[in-house]
C-alpha cells in the first residue's frame, strides 16, 4: 500500500467517524442516554454514552471497502468482523438497558472463540508451547484483553489516544515486518482519531462498551496476529502501559478479596485524577509513555531477535515507572 493511499484512508476515514460521532450524540442527546456522574465517576457533569457506535460503523464500512478493492474478502475477515459487531451489539445493549456481567462475559468468550481457530497454524508462541496449549492460552489473553480495554476506559480521551498508539504501532511495525496487516490498524487508529476530537478533555460524548469492547477485541486479534507472524516482543510492548495498569491493578483487588468485575476508581491513572491532576495532563503522560513503546516496538524489528526480551524489560520497567508516578501523582 502506498503512503498516498494510506494518507487517502486515514483522512476519509477520521472524517467519517467525526461526522458520525456528531450524528450518534446527537441521537443519545434526544434520548437522554446519558452517564450520570457518581461516587465511582471521573466526571461531575452528565455525558452522552455509546460514541463507540461511530468507531464500530466506520471500521466496519472502511475494511469492507478495503477488502473489496484488494479482493481480501476472506472467511477470516469475515469472522472476526461478524464476532467484532455481535460483542459490539451486546455492549451497545449494555451502555443503554444494562446486563448482568456474566452475559457480558460470555460474550467475549463467545467472540473469542469465534476468532481464536482462525489465526495462522503457525501458532502465537512460536513453537514454545504444543498446539493446543498455544491456542488456549492465547485465548485467556485475549479475553483478558478485552475485558482489560474497557477498564481502561475511565478518563477522557485515553482509550482513543490508545487506541491511535497500538493501531499506528502495529502499522509501522506490521511495514517493517512486511506482514501485509498494515490497512486495518491504520483504518482503526484514524478512526479513533475522529472520535477523539469530541472525547478530547473535556469529553462531549464518551466511547462506553460498545467502543471499548470491540477495539479491544479487534486490537487484540491484530496483535495476536502479528505475534503468530514472529512479533511477539512487539505484540507484548505495544499495549504495556495498559497491560501493566489493569493487570496490577486486578491483582492488587484480587489480594484484597475485592469483586473484581465491579467498577472502581483504583487504576493509576485515575488516582492521579483524583489526586488533583488534570484529565489532559495524566493522557498527555500516558501519550509520551506510548510514543517510547512504539520506538521500541519498532526496534525489535530492525535489531537482532537476541535483544528482543531486553526491549520488552525497558517498555514495562517504563510502563511500571509511570504507573508508580500516577499512582503517587500530587497536584
Amino acid at each position: 500500500m502506498t503512503i498516498l493511499a494510506v494518507m487517502g484512508i486515514a483522512f476519509v476515514t477520521g472524517v467519517l467517524s467525526w461526522a458520525g460521532t456528531a450524528a450518534v450524540r446527537r441521537g443519545l442527546l434526544a434520548r437522554q442516554i446519558l452517564d450520570q456522574p457518581n461516587a465511582r465517576s471521573s466526571h461531575h457533569t452528565p455525558v452522552p454514552r455509546g460514541g463507540g457506535v461511530a468507531i464500530v460503523l466506520t471500521v466496519t464500512i472502511m475494511m469492507v471497502l478495503l477488502a473489496i478493492s484488494d479482493g481480501t474478502m476472506t472467511k477470516e475477515f469475515a469472522v472476526i468482523l461478524g464476532a467484532t459487531l455481535v460483542v459490539a451489539g451486546i455492549s451497545f445493549w449494555d451502555d443503554l438497558r444494562g446486563l448482568p456481567a456474566w452475559v457480558r462475559f460470555l460474550s467475549h468468550i463467545g467472540a473469542v472463540a469465534a476468532g481464536i481457530f482462525i489465526l495462522p497454524d503457525s501458532g502465537i508462541f512460536q513453537g514454545w508451547l504444543p498446539g493446543y496449549l498455544d491456542r488456549m492460552v492465547a485465548a485467556v489473553l485475549w479475553v483478558w484483553f478485552v475485558n482489560l480495554y474497557n477498564f481502561m476506559d475511565g478518563i477522557d480521551g485515553l482509550a482513543a489516544l490508545e487506541t491511535i498508539a497500538i493501531g499506528l504501532g502495529l502499522a509501522v511495525v506490521s511495514g517493517l515486518a512486511h506482514t501485509g496487516i498494515d490497512g486495518g490498524p491504520i483504518i482503526i487508529a484514524s478512526a479513533a482519531f475522529g472520535f477523539l476530537i469530541w472525547n478530547f478533555p473535556p469529553a462531549k460524548i464518551f466511547l462506553g462498551d460498545v467502543g471499548s469492547v470491540a477495539l479491544g477485541y479487534m486490537l487484540g486479534y491484530l496483535l495476536l496476529l502479528l505475534a503468530s507472524h514472529g512479533g511477539w516482543a512487539a505484540a507484548i510492548i505495544l499495549p504495556m502501559y495498559y497491560l501493566v495498569d489493569a493487570t496490577i491493578t486486578l491483582l492488587q483487588r484480587l489480594f484484597r478479596g475485592e469483586k473484581i468485575w465491579q467498577a472502581h476508581r483504583e487504576h493509576a491513572y485515575q488516582k492521579a485524577v483524583i489526586q488533583g491532576s488534570s484529565h489532559g495532563a495524566v493522557i498527555g503522560q500516558i501519550t509520551l509513555c506510548n510514543i517510547f513503546l512504539v520506538v521500541l516496538a519498532g526496534l525489535t524489528m530492525v535489531m537482532s531477535s537476541r535483544v528482543d526480551i531486553v526491549l520488552v524489560g525497558f517498555a514495562f520497567g517504563l510502563s511500571a515507572i509511570l504507573w508508580r508516578h500516577l499512582s503517587r501523582q500530587r497536584r
